[in-house]
């Protein structure tokens, strides 16, 4: 399966790519391994870029943007419309990889890759929407507008829970602004990295523009270090956890460089007593179990009204003991993976930090045995706070599904809740009352403090119109639609005199003596 998936793709004969790597192969040997998640097994090697490779990239980078920003943006539109052709032509294949490679279930690797598809199309309209403003000058006889330019070559650091998607928020619109991008993804997913790099290089360069899709694959020392500080990046456009964007965040700020920061989530659903319970139960069960709870925007915290707590925590723990767990390619399968050992092993540390803390295991709590099961498989996971709503590890975010409960009695009471966390990421209401949604979105901001709020849905599941991002420690960024493109563009101020004289703003007379 894995080697036919690397002949349709073409990294069967990859320059890069060890078909048939050794077993002890490491980054300090030169060569790191993807496995499937599924099976802890190989699926190829990768061949990892160095400092002088770096160095090579980065030369061509700069070189390929002098060019590539003096296409007129409609143009750059019709290139990524063209990557976002030849990507249809290869969904399923590429969310396959996606899907072998970081363990999500086949629906959700091929959702991703659409999403990408998505945003391309959202580029191509973009492209010839690169608006500045015309405003009035206070002094006769002259103009003033503000224009967008293109900003440099982008730094762009992806995790592994979306390795396809979040490349195509940053590159499909750095594009039409007429950046080029410079890629390094998770080790943990190195793979989909070069076949959805190749893609849009091979349709790009076919167009007569090369070099506006570039791709290091390295070590954080040898390669994440050097794009960090490198002053070549104007933007650094990071998705990880808040440790990494503390560090990520310090070093670009330290050269004045531009940050985009994408971190964790620690994201609550609040239902209301007058909820549809039927509604709520399928926005929460997606939103904990989905993508085995590695999602920046899982359900992490439910937070329910003490009348209806019962009711619908009984509706999930029914739906928990029957979820399918399994191969992420059967589609009969709902819940794949962990990445890896160590996020297993972290599932079981936070588990039994809820138990020392008090809190009840309902459902779950420990690794997913049986036929087939061979990988990283964890059982999802609820755990029902204590009456004295105490539970510290429920505040810490673990990549993996452990739904918290909480109960609740008034609306101010579960949104001072939902907002005790460190991350402002997602979060959620089911209510009937346009009285407490209203509550929960509160224009004077004293409700939600996400960046992400919504009403009767889930925590999950952003389209890619609306700024993707969050506040406090998630990082502040914001991502994919609305005017998210002015973070890849430099803004410009123009004021032109088309007079014959010289005039100060503000009324100031500062008159020539001869």
């Amino acid at each position: 399966m894995s080697t036919d998936l690397l002949r349709k793709l073409g990294l069967d004969t990859h320059e890069r790519v060890v078909l048939e790597p050794v077993g002890d192969e490491t980054p300090e040997r030169g060569i790191v391994l993807s496995e499937n998640p599924a099976t802890g097994r190989p699926i190829a090697g990768v061949r990892l870029d160095t400092a002088d490779t770096y160095e090579k990239t980065m030369a061509h980078a700069a070189a390929g943007f002098d060019r590539w920003r003096r296409v007129p943006a409609p143009v750059r539109g019709q290139v990524v419309r063209a990557i976002g052709d030849e990507l249809r032509k290869n969904l399923e294949p590429l969310g396959e990889l996606v899907a072998l490679e970081v363990g999500k279930i086949r629906a959700e690797g091929i959702g991703e890759v659409q999403e990408t598809i998505d945003i391309a199309d959202f580029a191509v309209g973009l492209s010839r929407q690169l608006y500045g403003l015309t405003m009035p000058s206070e002094r006769p006889e002259h103009r003033m507008y503000e224009q967008w330019l293109p900003l440099g070559p982008i730094g762009i650091i992806t995790a592994f829970n979306f390795p396809n998607a979040v490349w195509g928020w940053n590159a499909m619109l750095g594009a039409v602004c007429g950046d080029v991008s410079v890629w390094k993804p998770s080790l943990l997913a190195p793979l989909t990295a070069l076949a959805t790099n190749q893609i849009a290089q091979r349709v790009a360069s076919a167009m007569g523009h090369e070099d506006v899709f570039k791709l290091v694959i390295g070590t954080d020392p040898e390669v994440g270090e050097a794009m960090i500080h490198d002053r070549r990046l104007p933007l650094i456009s990071a998705t990880g956890s808040c440790r990494m964007g503390r560090v990520v965040g310090s070093v670009v700020a330290k050269r004045l460089g531009r940050c985009l920061l994408e971190l964790g989530g620690n994201n609550a659903i609040i239902v209301e007593p007058d909820a549809n319970l039927e509604l709520a139960f399928e926005g929460i069960f997606f939103g904990a179990v989905g993508t085995a709870g590695q999602r920046c925007t899982t359900t992490r915290r439910l937070i329910v009204h003490e009348s209806v707590v019962d009711k619908l925590t009984d509706r999930l723990v029914r739906a928990y003991k029957q979820v399918t767990i399994g191969d992420p390619l059967d589609k009969k399968t709902l819940v794949g993976p962990l990445i890896n050992e160590r996020a297993v092993e972290q599932f079981l540390r936070a588990v039994g930090k809820a138990r020392e803390q008090g809190g009840e295991i309902l459902v779950g709590g420990g690794r997913a045995t049986g036929d087939g099961l061979g990988g990283h498989f964890v059982q999802p996971t609820i755990v029902r706070v204590p009456a004295s709503g105490s539970l510290p590890i429920a505040h810490e975010e673990t990549f993996a599904p452990i739904l918290y409960v909480f109960t609740y009695k008034t609306l101010d009471q579960a949104i001072a809740m939902q907002n005790d966390v460190d991350q402002g990421l997602s979060s959620a209401i089911f209510t009937t009352s346009v009285r407490a949604a209203e509550r929960f979105l509160s224009p004077a901001g004293v409700g939600s403090d996400c960046g992400l709020a919504y009403v009767n849905l889930g925590t999950s599941g952003a389209e890619i119109g609306g700024a993707f991002g969050g506040e406090k420690d998630t990082g502040g960024g914001r991502e994919s639609g609305s005017d998210s493109w002015k973070q890849y563009m430099r803004r410009q101020t123009v004021t032109v005199n088309f007079g014959a004289s010289m005039r100060l703003a503000q009324g100031i007379e500062f008159g020539a003596t001869s």
